[in-house]
C-alpha cells in the first residue's frame, strides 16, 4: 500500500479529501500519494505564517534563529541516507547525486544559519541635529514554489535565507517531487521551529501554485522554474504589489577556443549537461567551439557521450531518467527534430541492462553543426542534449552566446586570460566561469539571471536582502 502524505500547516499535519498520486521515473509505478491543496490550504498556511510572525516566531531574535537553522543543518546531515534515498526516487537521480544534493541542503542551513546574526544596517551623516540609521526587516510571509529538478536544494536555496531574515515560510514543492519537502517539514519543527514559522502546501502549480501566487497575504515570492510560468507568477504578483525573485530558464553557452585545456573542458562540458539528465537551468546546453579545432574536439566529446550509461535509481549510473514522461517525449522530440533537419547526431549514450520497461529514460545526445538560430539552439530542451556550434572568433562567438533570449550562465575556456575578461564583461549571463563550470556548487556565490532567465539573487550573502526591507529611521535629537 502506498504512502499518503498530507500538508504541514501551522505545525500540524492537515489534509482534504483529495489526492494526487507521485510516480516513480525508474519504472513508471506509482509511489505515494499526496494531498492536492489549493486556495483553502494555501489560504490557511498563509493565516499561520501571519499569527507566527505576530506570535513566537516574531519573538526569536537574529541570534536564536540562526541557531535554529544550524540546529536544521545537522538533523539533515543526521538523515543524510534516508533523505538521498527519498530524493533519489522522488527524482530518479543516480543515488551518488542525490547524496550530493542532501549535503548542498545542509550547507544552506548551515551558511545561512552563520549570517543569520550578521545583516547589518548603517547610520547615515545627515543634518546637524538628526540622527540616521537604516534597519533591515523581514518581508512577512514568503511563497516559495520550488521546482522538481533538485528539491532539496532548491528549497534551501530558497527557504534557508527567508527564515534567516525573520519571514515565515510557504513552501509549494513541485507535484512531481514533493517528498523530501514533506521531510524536511518535520526535521524543522524537530529542531524547535514554532508553529506557523515553516508550512508546506503540496498540489498541482495551477491550484495551489497560483493560489499562492495569488494571495494578497503574501509579501515576497521566489519562484524557480519556466520563462512562462514564471511570467504568470510575476504577473499575480504585481497586482498585489509584491516583490519577486525569478529563476528561470537557461541556454548557458560553453565557449572553447583553439588555446583551451581541452581535457579539462570536455569532461567539464560533458559534465555541465549530463548531471541530472540534463534536467539543469544551468547546464551548458550550448558548446560554441572555435572553428579550428571544431572537428577534434566534438570527435572527443563524441567519445565521452557513448561512453555514458543511463539507468534506474538504484543503479547509480551516469544518468537517470528523467522525471516524468511528458519531459521524457519533450527531449526525445527534440532529438528527433535534429533527425528531420539533418542535423549529425555525432554520438548518443547506451540504455543500461534491465532497465523498467516504463521507465522514463533518455539517451544522452551530442548534435553537431547546429545553426545559431536552430530550434534546438535557441530552445531549453531540459534534457541531456548538447548542440555544437562552430564559431570563427572572439566578435562571432559573443554574438552567438548572447543571441538566445536566455541569460543564466556561462563559460569561457581560454588560456587568454585577456580574452576571458573581454567576454566575461560582455556576455549577458548572470554567471560566467572561467576554465572551470559551476564552481563546484558554490552555495556562497550569488546566482541569478538576466533576459528571460529572471532577476534577483539567490545563493550567497546577497540572497539575505532579497528577503529583507529596508527600513530608514531619522530622530530628531531634542525634539
Amino acid at each position: 500500500m502506498m504512502d499518503s502524505y498530507q500538508h504541514f500547516i501551522g505545525g500540524e499535519w492537515v489534509g482534504g479529501d483529495a489526492f494526487l498520486t507521485v510516480i516513480n521515473p525508474s519504472d513508471g509505478a506509482p509511489m505515494a500519494r499526496i494531498a492536492r491543496g489549493g486556495e483553502a490550504e494555501v489560504d490557511a498556511a498563509v493565516r499561520a505564517g501571519h499569527a507566527a510572525l505576530e506570535g513566537a516566531w516574531g519573538r526569536v531574535d537574529a541570534a536564536a534563529r540562526g541557531r535554529l537553522l544550524s540546529r536544521l543543518a545537522e538533523l539533515i546531515r543526521r538523515d543524510a541516507d534516508a533523505l538521498a534515498r527519498m530524493e533519489s526516487e522522488d527524482v530518479g537521480k543516480p543515488m551518488s547525486l542525490a547524496r550530493n544534493d542532501v549535503a548542498v541542503c545542509a550547507r544552506y542551513f548551515e551558511y545561512y544559519g552563520g549570517a543569520a546574526d550578521k545583516v547589518h544596517g548603517e547610520t547615515i551623516p545627515f543634518q546637524d541635529g538628526f540622527t540616521v540609521m537604516t534597519l533591515w526587516e523581514p518581508h512577512g510571509v514568503t511563497a516559495h514554489i520550488v521546482p522538481w529538478n533538485y528539491p532539496l536544494q532548491m528549497m534551501g536555496r530558497s527557504v534557508a535565507p527567508a527564515l534567516a531574515m525573520g519571514n515565515a515560510v510557504v513552501l509549494k514543492p513541485a507535484e512531481d517531487t514533493p517528498l523530501t519537502a514533506l521531510a524536511l517539514a518535520r526535521l524543522a519543527a524537530e529542531a524547535g521551529f514554532p508553529a506557523g514559522s515553516f508550512n508546506v502546501v503540496t498540489g498541482l502549480g495551477e491550484e495551489a501554485g497560483a493560489a499562492l501566487s495569488a494571495h494578497p497575504g503574501i509579501s515576497h515570492i521566489s519562484f524557480t522554474g519556466s520563462t512562462e510560468v514564471g511570467t504568470l507568477v510575476q504577473t499575480a504578483a504585481a497586482k498585489n504589489t509584491i516583490p519577486v525573485t525569478l529563476e528561470l530558464g537557461g541556454k548557458s553557452p560553453q565557449i572553447v577556443f583553439a588555446d583551451a585545456d581541452s581535457e579539462l573542458a570536455a569532461s567539464t562540458i560533458l559534465r555541465g549537461i549530463v548531471q541530472n539528465a540534463g534536467q539543469t537551468c544551468s547546464a551548458g546546453s550550448r558548446v560554441l567551439i572555435e572553428d579550428s579545432i571544431y572537428e577534434r574536439f566534438t570527435a572527443d566529446l563524441a567519445g565521452r557521450f557513448k561512453a555514458m550509461r543511463v539507468g534506474s535509481a538504484s543503479q547509480d549510473l551516469d544518468l537517470g531518467p528523467v522525471v516524468n514522461a511528458k519531459q521524457k517525449e519533450r527531449v526525445e522530440g527534440y532529438i528527433e527534430l535534429a533527425r528531420r533537419d539533418g542535423l549529425p547526431i555525432l554520438a548518443q549514450g547506451e540504455l543500461g541492462t534491465n532497465l523498467p520497461s516504463d521507465g522514463f529514460y533518455v539517451r544522452p545526445t551530442l548534435i553537431g553543426d547546429v545553426p545559431p538560430d536552430h530550434r534546438l539552439a535557441q530552445e531549453e530542451i531540459f534534457g541531456p542534449v548538447l548542440v555544437a556550434i562552430r564559431v570563427k572568433d572572439e566578435a562571432e562567438a559573443l554574438h552567438v552566446a548572447n543571441g538566445t533570449r536566455y541569460g543564466l550562465a556561462a563559460g569561457i575556456w581560454t588560456q587568454d586570460i585577456g580574452r576571458a575578461f573581454r567576454l566575461a564583461r560582455k556576455v549577458q549571463s548572470g554567471q560566467v566561469f572561467i576554465n572551470n563550470y559551476g564552481a563546484g556548487g558554490g552555495v556562497e556565490l550569488p546566482f541569478g539571471g538576466v533576459k528571460g532567465s529572471g532577476h534577483g539573487r539567490e545563493k550567497g550573502f546577497e540572497a539575505l536582502y532579497g528577503f529583507g526591507t529596508l527600513k530608514t529611521v531619522a530622530l530628531r535629537q531634542g525634539a
